[in-house]
């Protein structure tokens, strides 16, 4: 396990019916069971939530989707811009916390989860993931599916292990 775990915008308004995020109840019985794993190690949780004009701040689309298992003890970090660390806390409560090693699932894979990642990676610290623990939608050119693949593909073994 990692230092940490850090759960990128699986936020209400980011799946819609006319708009599915892809295998979006999968990746939820894993971010749970990862969450779960945390707990039980007393290793924190960070919670990730985009703000925007239309994710705006104590609104139902903005609130983290229901089935995860998140509580007033996890640590919350708001962020305006795909990169989790571009003028926000994340950077300040990672050198808090002591973190050196970070795993990630989340929404959306080619945008938030992928910045972050990055940035993560280029701060020097060390990234995991459990494969599938990410999705996003479809859009003009490709499908979720292959939006995802292609991402874990990337990072595999370039910015993060697979676990």
């Amino acid at each position: 396990m990692a230092d940490c775990l850090i759960v990128i915008d699986l936020q209400r308004g980011l799946h819609t019916d006319s708009a599915p995020l892809y295998q979006l109840e999968r990746v939820l019985a894993i971010t749970n069971e990862r969450i779960a794993e945390y707990r039980q190690s007393a290793l924190p949780i960070i919670f990730i939530q985009h703000e925007d004009q239309e994710l705006i701040p104590t609104t139902d689309s903005w609130k983290l989707m229901a089935p995860l298992d998140n509580q007033s003890s996890d640590y919350y970090v708001a962020k305006t811009h795909a990169n989790s660390f571009y003028r926000t806390t994340l950077s300040k409560l990672l050198t808090e916390l002591a973190v050196k090693e970070i795993e990630f699932c989340g929404a959306q894979t080619e945008y938030c989860v992928d910045t972050t990642i990055r940035m993560a990676h280029g701060l020097g610290y060390q990234l995991s993931m459990v494969r599938g623990g990410n999705t996003t939608l479809d859009n003009s050119e490709l499908s979720a599916k292959q939006i995802i693949a292609h991402h874990e593909d990337i990072w595999d073994q370039r910015f993060l292990t697979f676990i």
